[in-house]
């Protein structure tokens, strides 16, 4: 314990709920003067080494995040977050992989490390926000209640600042940087893209460069414009949900059908690609009733599956022949409305002319 208290680092993988957290995890350690430790980037060996140490069956996610707690354990970290995000709000609930996080780590890694497993279910009474928080900072002898809300006041600050420049269109990375650093940078797309595609998926699945193979990347290097649930507001989510005919029941399903209801009746979305992992129990029930919709808006769908085994190849192959065929589409239905304009603005002889004889 005192150890900890000396310290005050803590490490954070750069896996599962970082891509949605850390925003704020950053604004409320560093306002306690707790230094964050992230693990580096996913590599092929942070994979290889996180599936090796689990059983077959498991994600993909949960692999890169087994392996992201190795590497920061080589780094030196010995006090590292792995929280358990049971429900975060009332019955809306996380996968039990998710749930039972601190579980696996604790039974596949043997390394020596203080894990800090704070738990945060809002279904029940007593762990909710403030508690969780009181969990993260309590083995660093933090236990002011004033100081924690405090700190969770820099927390929200910067959650915040990262989430307005999303919604003005700035990329994952951009408005990440932007917030860490305290600023609001406003910027306005000028370019116009011919094609608009929505792409649905996890943050952990579609920002992590390795693990999705840079799409966002890709989509833009053939002339697409991309749009993500960070575009949206909570409001904007929770009615694409309810536009599927569905209640919200998994707590990252805004990720999901809350994204893809909300852009398969967006005219200006021509097609939508979702990137879900193998195995993901609650994706594929989402992805079934996404695809289902999709047919009945008439909206282009992609369905990308990944794991540790992926091909690039293969991968691009799939979005170029989709991308191609959103061109192909479009360019047929402005050529369709030239016709059509065309027709209608045809001069025609009239012919209903009397005759007057003298």
């Amino acid at each position: 314990m005192a150890n900890l208290k000396k310290e005050k680092i803590i490490g954070i993988p750069r896996a599962m709920s970082f891509y949605n957290n850390y925003p704020f995890y950053y604004g409320f350690f560093n306002d306690l003067g707790i230094k964050i430790v992230l693990s580096d980037v996913t590599t092929k060996q942070t994979m290889s080494e996180g599936a090796g140490l689990v059983v077959t069956e498991t994600c993909l996610p949960i692999k890169v995040y087994v392996g992201h707690i190795l590497n920061l354990i080589r780094k030196g970290v010995k006090n590292i977050l792995v929280p358990s995000l049971q429900s975060i709000d009332t019955k809306i609930y996380n996968c039990s992989k998710i749930r039972g996080l601190p579980d696996l780590i604790r039974n596949v890694i043997k390394e020596d490390f203080n894990m800090i497993e704070a738990t945060l279910d809002k279904s029940e009474k007593n762990q909710g926000l403030y508690e969780f928080l009181a969990e993260c900072v309590a083995p660093y002898g933090i236990t002011d209640k004033k100081l924690i809300k405090k700190a969770s006041k820099a927390g929200w600050r910067c959650y915040n600042n990262f989430h307005v420049m999303t919604k003005s269109g700035m990329t994952y990375s951009k408005a990440l940087s932007y917030a860490l650093q305290g600023k609001v940078v406003i910027g306005n797309q000028t370019k116009e893209h011919p094609i608009s595609i929505a792409l649905v998926g996890h943050g952990y699945n579609i920002y992590d460069e390795r693990v999705c193979m840079k799409i966002i990347d890709k989509l833009e290097k053939m002339d697409t414009m991309v749009y993500t649930s960070l575009q949206l507001s909570s409001e904007q989510l929770d009615e694409g949900i309810a536009s599927l005919g569905n209640e919200k029941y998994w707590a990252n399903e805004d990720e999901m059908t809350g994204t893809a209801g909300h852009y398969l009746k967006d005219n200006k979305i021509d097609g939508i690609i979702t990137v879900t992992a193998f195995g993901c129990g609650p994706d594929s029930l989402m992805i079934e009733r996404i695809t289902r919709k999709a047919k009945q808006f008439g909206k282009p769908l992609l369905n990308l599956t990944i794991d540790e085994q992926t091909g690039e190849a293969g991968f691009i192959t799939r979005i170029e022949a989709f991308v191609d065929m959103l061109f192909r589409k479009k360019r047929a239905s402005i050529v369709n409305n030239i016709n059509i304009n065309e027709e209608e603005n045809q001069y025609t002889l009239n012919t209903d002319i009397i005759e007057i004889k003298n």
